[in-house]
């Protein structure tokens, strides 16, 4: 019982670490794999990590501008699902590296995960939202 109630609140800590970094996903996402494509290539390590923080900045400015000056419903939504898909891939993995060892049922953990992973989704879509709403409104 001790170890569930540990497991609940490492996950509760876990999820206020994943709200306040839940815009950080998909940046950070792009730049790590970045990274890792450019360095695979024996580029080197400076040009590897110029390479990713540039890709990082760019995917945020290409999800932003889709935001601002999109039209189409559907491009809004397709470019909030690109923002938000690795929140909740981020905040599945937080929680699971926390909580893997504390909770013995597979299946209680991987809803545990998925609520955290939602949870995390929807904290990225907030923080979306409110750069969405510095745009001006047609």
């Amino acid at each position: 019982m001790t170890l569930i109630l540990l497991a609940i609140m490492l996950t509760a800590v876990a999820c206020v670490i994943a709200w306040y970094l839940a815009t950080w996903a998909l940046p950070v996402m792009v730049a790590v794999e970045t990274f890792r494509f450019i360095h695979a290539t024996e580029a080197g390590f400076l040009l590897s990590a110029l390479a990713a923080a540039a890709m990082a900045l760019l995917s945020v400015g290409l999800v932003l501008l889709a935001l601002f000056k999109a039209k189409s419903p559907i491009l809004c939504l397709l470019a909030r699902a690109v923002f938000v898909i690795p929140a909740m891939i981020a905040g599945y993995a937080v929680v699971h590296g926390v909580t893997h060892e504390a909770i013995e049922s597979a299946i209680g953990l991987k809803l545990l995960c998925a609520a955290a992973g939602l949870i995390t989704g929807i904290a990225a879509l907030m923080n979306l939202n409110g750069f969405g709403e510095l745009a001006p409104q047609i």
